[in-house]
């Protein structure tokens, strides 16, 4: 049973994320030239995550995610996936990419023992993708996607930030995917941590000018298609709520971190790739795990060192009271 932290929720849910390193520069996410990587000697080992995990299990957590970064830039990740499936609690084994080298390692993965992957894609069109991403190809994601399809890594889900004159734009053209590609989309409110937000065209404005909430891209897309009906997802335990187009095969999801935060159902701790460990992705509030592992901390030990970081989860996050985390980017904490 999942540990309960002080406001009573079960906390069965932690991502990892294995590298800070991305082979992306997305535009809302890192300034072009990136930002200052982890040494080799500061990013926690295979055998170091896996230590952290038994203990996760052993406090009731049930559901990891790999997160980067981009996850797989790093070396002989299929074999920390091999290594967590055998983890005993662990019944929910999953990944977020940005697809880019999807197709080279999807099968390997799934026979690891990966059970799902979300792609994060902001956009259908390959020139505006360029832009966003400022190194990639849209055709690269989307045959990472059928790859990793007919490898079993399924239903993958579509996470699309929408940001205001980048490409709020496309809703619509996205929801359309759900009855013509059976894609299931998740929306999400584009949040402000790190400095990304600020990096989007050097702009100066507030951030939240920038943010698209869901009942406007909700209102979009039933004036151009049609009435939302609800629908749920058969695997995951996230904050999205799912609706689908009235025959549509598949599903639109809306993650509202800004209009309506989901933080009194918040199941989840996060670990850095540089092993701290995070409660809320909203607070710069860290533990160090690293440290102790390498001075010989146990599972036992590091169990004490996940419950205060429970025992420390916030009740909810500040950004209505201005309070932004700048500690570091998106990038660097696996978001």
């Amino acid at each position: 049973m999942a540990h309960l932290d002080a406001y009573n929720r079960p906390i069965s849910y932690l991502r990892i994320s294995v590298t800070d390193r991305c082979n992306l520069r997305c535009v809302y996410c890192m300034p072009a030239e990136g930002v200052v990587s982890c040494t080799h000697e500061e990013i926690l080992r295979y055998e170091e995550i896996e230590t952290i995990v038994q203990a996760a299990a052993a406090l009731g957590v049930s559901k990891i995610r790999l997160t980067g970064g981009e996850p797989l830039v790093r070396l002989g990740l299929a074999d920390l996936v091999r290594i967590l499936a055998r983890i005993p609690g662990i019944d929910d084994l999953a990944m977020t990419s940005n697809g880019i080298l999807l197709a080279r390692y999807a099968d390997e993965l799934a026979q690891a023992g990966l059970q799902r992957v979300n792609v994060s894609l902001d956009t259908l069109r390959p020139d505006r993708f360029r832009r966003i991403t400022r190194r990639g190809e849209l055709a690269d994601v989307l045959a990472g996607m059928a790859v990793a399809r007919r490898a079993g890594l399924d239903p993958i889900k579509i996470n699309t930030v929408v940001i205001r004159r980048m490409n709020d734009d496309e809703v619509v053209d996205f929801a359309r995917q759900t009855v013509e590609a059976a894609w299931n989309v998740r929306f999400i409110e584009v949040m402000p941590v790190g400095n990304g937000v600020n990096n989007l065209n050097n702009l100066e404005e507030d951030w939240r000018e920038r943010v698209v909430t869901a009942g406007e891209i909700r209102a979009r897309i039933e004036a151009a298609l049609g009435p939302l009906e609800p629908a749920k997802m058969r695997t995951g335990g996230g904050p999205a709520r799912y609706y689908r187009l009235p025959g549509a095969p598949g599903t639109l999801g809306f993650i509202t971190p800004i209009s309506e935060h989901f933080c009194y159902q918040c199941n989840r701790l996060r670990l850095t790739a540089d092993g701290y460990l995070r409660p809320c992705l909203l607070s710069d509030y860290e533990i160090d795990l690293r440290t102790p592992l390498r001075q010989g901390a146990d599972v036992e030990e590091i169990k004490a060192l996940l419950l205060e970081g429970i025992e420390h989860k916030p009740m909810h996050h500040h950004l209505d009271e201005c309070a932004t985390p700048e500690g570091r980017a998106m990038s660097q904490i696996g978001g």
